[in-house]
């Protein structure tokens, strides 16, 4: 079944306001298995800090790795200064076995690890193992023998070299069997380990290098730390000698947090990606005092006690943060912190001036809302010091009133129509703000978006929000954010890598945002790094040379959304084709974006007028063959952005569109500039 559709841009009447690179930002959160994913670290519970899983004294991902039957182990107290807990290992020199801990992972290979360790031993403990082998085979792929050299608390460093990739190896740490024995006392055979980890020499920083690679090629322009966590994060517990900085339980989510991504490790991936950061401020458990601080470590001279300690931390140089955002879904009762709108207006206030009295050049981001009750307190108690509120957009099609019953085509149409919600959850913020003189300046930051299926507390099995579906409603987004990009100037895709509703960017085969599936490493792919059918549309849209927006007069077929709920739109006959079309600086390139929301295939007629037409033109494509087509650990190119150059006279007779497709159309002017 095929429609047609008629497509007009006019090139000489492009917008007065340029469209921000920060538009195709990116998040990052402590948030379930984000930072897991995220960070290049092969191993858990690298401090000890989990409770024992098994009845065995072997804290959380550690297992004993012993063949003697008088091994005892324990947890204890940390070193000195060190956060998390001591595993204590007491082998027996009678048994004349081998004693220490194991524990699995995927490794890289052929790859160099740096080892560090913390530890101390009874004098007569000499040295130990660090080994990684084979779980299937027992094949020995590195090894490396650490010297001990003092019973009290010391750090080692090693390298161990690893012979080949294996998703599932075993990393053992162990005194062998074949040590020197010694007369058993009362205090012999003694090994403590305070911390165990691995680093592949190809690690960015602390993070995966394809994460980083897969992330640079998002050309995302910032990246926003914060979510639902920050709002129980204190910055000072993220920043010094890593091993120093507290274990802290993560109250939004569950689990310790990571404290081998704060500020710094943040601010050194933001500048390897040469994006701008966007940090979030506890709002909810912190004070305006601890905030202000955060800006003065982030941005003040040496001369300042927190540029002083960023200074000693290693980083004498200011960086410059601009942006910073006062709450997270403070409306939510899943927040800690949460209050009515009015509450929260006298603390953004007090936090803002508290801020800016470290920094007076910083932008200041306010918590909106889609409820406009909200955004109207807000706004009118503190709107004359809010430089952007910001709005979080995940509208699931719990709001057309279907669930996982209603009918696959159905869900599918709704989840099409999310750019419809964004159209009006934006235009009725836009006429809030100009309501008043004293706000009519605020912008608006949608600091968190994506798909959203299910409502989430029945989602089963792999998210549809990794679906090509997905990525049409995305891209759908996208449209409408750019023909809005005169006030949105700021967004958030959430997640960048895995997490909750799935990141675009996803690592391995587990998916912990489900709390359900199977165990890492299911598929014997567990090092897979892959973008879904959604990065391809946030790599398409954020690679194009886009710099202002031109009008669009489209005429085509259209669709209906069944919507069980009365909508405040009309959902009768929505166009099958979502279009926006932009210019670069100097006019020489346009390019139309182009979403098929439509389940039948779109013959689309396309001229310009007043462009120096050129004969070819460079079409990108995302498309496949379901809606319901997904990357995976076994297919992660199933779904990529193609490029293929098509003749212009294909446009003037009628080119094919697929159904539920992205396309990106760009014509570059037959003698340059078009100004």
């Amino acid at each position: 079944m095929t429609s047609n559709a008629s497509i007009t841009i006019n090139c000489r009447d492009r917008s007065e306001h340029v469209i921000n690179p920060y538009l195709f930002g990116h998040f990052v959160e402590d948030i379930r298995d984000h930072m897991e994913a995220m960070l290049a670290y092969p191993l858990k519970d690298m401090d000890f800090e989990s409770e024992s899983a098994a009845g065995t004294a072997v804290s959380g991902s550690w297992s004993a790795y012993t063949n003697g039957r008088n091994t005892d182990y324990a947890l204890e107290s940390p070193a000195t200064r060190h956060s998390g807990r001591a595993q204590r290992i007491r082998l027996r020199s009678d048994d004349e076995a081998y004693a220490g801990l194991a524990q699995r992972a995927a490794l890289k290979g052929p790859m160099t690890y740096a080892v560090r360790l913390v530890a101390r031993a009874s004098i007569e403990l000499k040295y130990l193992l660090v080994e990684a082998v084979d779980r299937r085979t027992e094949e020995r792929l590195g090894l490396v023998r650490v010297e001990l050299s003092g019973h009290n608390w010391k750090e080692y460093e090693a390298t161990l070299s690893v012979d080949r990739a294996c998703s599932d190896a075993e990393i053992r740490l162990y005194v062998p069997a074949d040590h020197p024995r010694w007369i058993d006392h009362v205090s012999t055979g003694m090994l403590w380990l305070d911390h165990v980890s691995l680093l592949p020499q190809d690690a960015i920083g602390l993070v995966k290098c394809e994460v980083v690679e897969m992330t640079r090629a998002l050309n995302a322009g910032m990246m926003r730390l914060g979510g639902n966590y920050i709002s129980a994060y204190h910055w000072e517990h993220g920043v010094g000698p890593v091993m120093e900085r507290p274990i802290m339980f993560n109250e939004a989510w569950g689990g310790w947090a990571c404290k081998y991504f704060g500020t710094d490790e943040y601010i050194r991936f933001c500048r390897e990606l040469d994006v701008e950061p966007l940090i979030c401020v506890n709002d909810g458990s912190g004070t305006p005092e601890e905030a202000a601080q955060w800006v003065e470590y982030c941005n003040g001279s040496t001369d300042t006690p927190m540029g002083a300690w960023r200074a000693a931390n290693g980083h004498p140089e200011p960086y410059n943060v601009r942006y910073w955002e006062i709450g997270n879904e403070v409306w939510g009762p899943w927040q800690v912190g949460t209050c009515p709108a009015d509450q929260f207006a006298h603390r953004y206030v007090s936090f803002a001036e508290a801020m800016r009295a470290a920094d007076p050049s910083i932008l200041l981001l306010a918590c909106g809302h889609t409820d406009q009750e909200w955004n109207k307190a807000v706004l009118d108690i503190a709107g004359e010091q809010i430089d952007y509120l910001t709005l979080h957009l995940y509208h699931g099609y719990g709001r057309f009133g279907m669930n996982r019953d209603t009918d696959a085509e159905e869900r599918y149409k709704a989840i099409a129509a999310y750019s419809e919600w964004t159209r009006h959850d934006i235009q009725r913020t836009v006429e809030q703000i100009r309501s008043n003189d004293k706000h009519r300046h605020v912008k608006l930051a949608i600091t968190e978006y994506n798909t959203m299926y299910y409502p989430n507390t029945i989602r089963k099995g792999l998210p549809e929000e990794h679906t090509l579906g997905a990525a049409v409603a995305n891209a759908a987004n996208l449209n409408e954010m750019l023909r809005n990009s005169d006030i949105v100037q700021i967004g958030s895709f959430s997640d960048l890598v895995n997490g909750w509703l799935g990141g675009c960017i996803r690592v391995g085969d587990h998916y912990a945002d489900q709390y359900c599936g199977r165990a890492p490493g299911w598929s014997g792919y567990p090092l897979t790094v892959y973008g879904t059918p959604t990065y391809e549309v946030l790599k398409l849209y954020a690679s194009r040379d886009i710099r202002r927006i031109l009008p669009v007069d489209a005429v085509c077929g259209t669709f209906s959304v069944a919507s069980v709920k009365p909508a405040p739109f009309e959902l009768e006959a929505l166009p099958d084709l979502d279009i926006t079309a932009c210019t670069n600086e100097d006019g020489s390139i346009v390019t139309v974006f182009i979403v098929n929301r439509s389940l039948q295939e779109v013959t689309a007629k396309l001229s310009l007028s007043g462009f120096d037409l050129p004969d070819e033109t460079i079409l990108h494509e995302i498309t496949g063959n379901s809606i319901d087509d997904i990357n995976s650990v076994f297919e992660p190119e199933r779904i990529v952005s193609k490029e293929r150059v098509v003749r212009a006279e294909a446009w003037e007779q009628g080119y094919p569109l697929r159904p539920a497709s992205v396309y990106a159309l760009e014509w570059k002017a037959k003698h340059g500039s078009n100004s």
